[in-house]
Order: structure tokens, then C-alpha cells, then sequence
């Protein structure tokens, strides 16, 4: 049975703890944004980022050295910054990249004006039938009325927004 040095194991606990968080700060989940209070020039996922590969990099270093005395120990640290420079700077601009990306505007009910769809649910005089239209290249099926009975495969033209699901369509 192989027994792992002290140190490789407290590295090998700081790498798997600036994992654990640079994984959750990448899938959004805001853990450590604290109502944005406090914005510093160096982002979670840097720190976090520095901190994984620090921790994995300094018990690669500490298991290839044998480290078992403080001097070696603290060569293998030092081995894990040289590891963890490089793996923070690429984290921050990877996450300041996600972060500055243009986007498309968010659709709005406005949009739907002038959007040619097709019925999929009958429209009566009286009442709300179904039809699917596009949307920024996305099909969207709402609720829609007419001044006339429009029968189900009927391509239509919506007139106005009635909300953000429902409009009122004439056929085209």
C-alpha cells in the first residue's frame, strides 16, 4: 500500500477545491458575487483558476521531488505557481471574453409585428386559435385572434401584438 506525502494531499485538497469553484463560477452560478458589492480587478474564476492548477501543479511537483522536507515542499509550491500563472491569466481573459460577448437584443412583443406564420390551431371569429411563427430564426407558437375564421395551414401575417403571447393575424 503507497501512503501520499502530506503535502501532496494538501495540494491535491487546494486543486480540488479551486476546481470545484472555478466549475461553479463558470456555470453561472454567482456563488461568491455577494449582491455585487465588491468588484475587484481579479475575477472568482481567476483566483479559482489559480488555485486548481496551483494546487494539482504543486503535488505533481512534490510527488516527482519526494518532497518530505520543508525546503522541498516549498520547491513544489513554487513549482505550482509556475503552473498556476500562466492557467489564471488564461482564465481571466477566457471568462472576461464570456462575459464582454455581443449578444442579439432580446426579442420583444413589438418584434412579432410583421412576422408571416402559419395556423396550427383554427382561428374563430370569437375566440383564440394557435400559430407558429418566427421569431429572431426561432419558431414561436402563441395564441392569436382574427376578424375572420382562418382555417388550420393558412399562412398569416400578424397586424398587431396583442401581449408577448398572444396577436391578432390576417391571412397572406
Amino acid at each position: 500500500m503507497q501512503v501520499v506525502a502530506t503535502g501532496t494531499l494538501i495540494f491535491l485538497i487546494i486543486g480540488g477545491a479551486g476546481i470545484g469553484v472555478l466549475a461553479l463560477a463558470l456555470l453561472g452560478t454567482e456563488l461568491f458575487q455577494f449582491g455585487h458589492t465588491v468588484d475587484g480587478p481579479i475575477s472568482v474564476e481567476t483566483v479559482a483558476g489559480f488555485a486548481g492548477a496551483f494546487g494539482f501543479g504543486a503535488a505533481i511537483v512534490n510527488e516527482l521531488l519526494g518532497a518530505r522536507t520543508p525546503g522541498m515542499i516549498v520547491g513544489a509550491a513554487a513549482g505550482g505557481v509556475l503552473a498556476a500563472v500562466p492557467t489564471a491569466w488564461l482564465a481571466a481573459r477566457l471568462s472576461r471574453a464570456a462575459r464582454n460577448m455581443r449578444t442579439d437584443p432580446t426579442p420583444t412583443r413589438d418584434d412579432l409585428v410583421g412576422a408571416l406564420g402559419l395556423v396550427v390551431t383554427p382561428v374563430p371569429v370569437d375566440g383564440y386559435g394557435e400559430v407558429r411563427v418566427r421569431l429572431a430564426g426561432q419558431p414561436v407558437k402563441l395564441s392569436a385572434r382574427a376578424d375572420q375564421p382562418i382555417p388550420v395551414g393558412a399562412q398569416v401575417f400578424v397586424v398587431q401584438a396583442l401581449s408577448e403571447t398572444s396577436v391578432h393575424v390576417e391571412t397572406y
